[in-house]
C-alpha cells in the first residue's frame, strides 16, 4: 500500500463522502487529469459495494478541476441488489460541480454465451519503445507505444487514426477495484492524440496554446478480470473528428488475447479561445 499514489488513498469525511488529493504540478498546468477523476470515482463507489466488480462507468466532465484544491467525492447509491449495483458519483471543489459519473457493478456470473473482437497483431511490448508519455498513466505504470508513435510532436509523420499502446500496472495492488481504477486512469489520455494522427502539423503539445482540447464524456466497460503486473494492449481508433469535436473508441486486451475492457470518448479539439476567455468544458489533455 505504501507504493499506491496518495491520490488513490481516499479519506472518508462523512457517510458516502470522501476527499482526495491530485497528481500533478499546479505551477505547470493547474488542471486535474480526467483519468484521475474516473479512478477516484471507481474507488469511492467500491468502498460501499463489497463483492461486486465495476462493469461500467460513464462520466461527464462539466468543468475543469484545480490541482490546488482537494477533490470532494459524494456517492449516491441508486441500487444494491444481489447481482447488480449502481451508484451516482459526483466530484466537486467547493461550489464548483466538476464531474458526475454513473457506476454499474455486478457479481461474478458464469458464461451462457461468449464472443469478443480479435486482438490486433502488433509488435510485442518488448520491442515497442518508451516515448516519454508516462504522464498519461498512473504513477508506477509502464508504458510502451507500438511503432514509437509520438502524438505530442506536430512534426511526427501522419498516419491512420489508430494507436496501439501497451501498459503494465504495478504489481501488488491487491484489491481488484484498485486495479480497475489504475486502468481507468490510463484510458483517458490517448484518444485525442489518436484523432490528431492523420493531420499534419497537429500535436498534443499544442494543447492549451494554439489548440483547446478536453475530454467531455468517457464511458469505460470492463469485460473480464485481469492481473496487475501483466501487459495490456490498448487498441485505439479515432472514428470521427470535425466541428470542434472528436469521437474515439478502444478495446483493451490481455497478452493471452482476452478482451478485458472497452471504452469510448467524446472530446473537444478546436482553436484556442482568445486570451482571457473561458470554456464551459474542462481542458484535460
Amino acid at each position: 500500500m505504501n507504493e499506491i499514489p496518495e491520490a488513490f488513498r481516499l479519506e472518508q469525511v462523512g457517510e458516502h463522502r470522501f476527499r482526495a488529493s491530485s497528481i500533478g504540478d499546479p505551477t505547470v498546468h493547474d488542471v486535474v487529469f480526467g483519468g484521475q477523476i474516473m479512478a477516484q470515482m471507481i474507488l469511492a463507489s467500491g468502498l460501499g459495494s463489497a463483492g461486486k466488480d465495476v462493469t461500467s462507468i460513464h462520466t461527464i466532465f462539466a468543468r475543469s478541476a484545480s490541482l490546488s484544491v482537494p477533490i470532494d467525492i459524494e456517492v449516491d447509491v441508486m441500487h444494491d441488489g444481489r447481482t447488480l449495483g449502481s451508484e451516482t458519483v459526483t466530484v466537486r471543489q467547493g461550489d464548483r460541480l466538476c464531474a458526475r459519473g454513473l457506476v454499474l457493478r455486478h457479481a461474478e456470473e458464469p458464461d451462457l454465451i461468449r464472443h469478443q473482437p480479435p486482438m490486433p497483431e502488433v509488435d510485442s511490448p518488448d520491442t515497442a519503445p518508451a516515448t516519454g508519455q508516462d504522464m498519461l498513466v498512473a504513477p508506477g505504470t509502464e508504458l510502451r507505444v507500438v511503432g514509437g508513435v509520438n502524438t505530442w510532436d506536430p512534426e511526427s509523420p501522419v498516419g491512420a487514426a489508430e494507436l496501439f499502446v501497451w501498459i503494465r500496472l504495478p504489481v501488488g495492488l491487491g484489491d481488484f477495484t484498485l486495479t480497475q481504477a489504475m486502468l481507468a486512469y490510463a484510458t483517458d489520455g490517448f484518444l485525442i492524440g489518436t484523432a490528431m494522427r492523420p493531420h499534419a502539423g497537429i500535436g498534443q503539445n499544442m494543447a492549451h496554446r494554439s489548440i483547446a482540447t478536453g475530454v467531455v464524456s468517457h464511458t469505460l466497460t470492463f469485460h473480464d478480470r485481469f492481473e496487475a503486473g501483466e501487459w495490456l494492449l490498448m487498441a485505439h481508433e479515432g472514428v470521427y473528428a470535425g466541428r470542434g469535436r472528436s469521437y474515439g473508441r478502444a478495446h483493451v486486451f490481455a497478452e493471452d488475447g482476452r478482451a478485458v475492457a472497452s471504452f469510448v470518448q467524446e472530446s473537444l479539439i478546436r482553436a484556442a479561445h482568445p486570451e482571457g476567455s473561458t470554456s464551459t468544458a474542462g481542458r484535460r489533455n
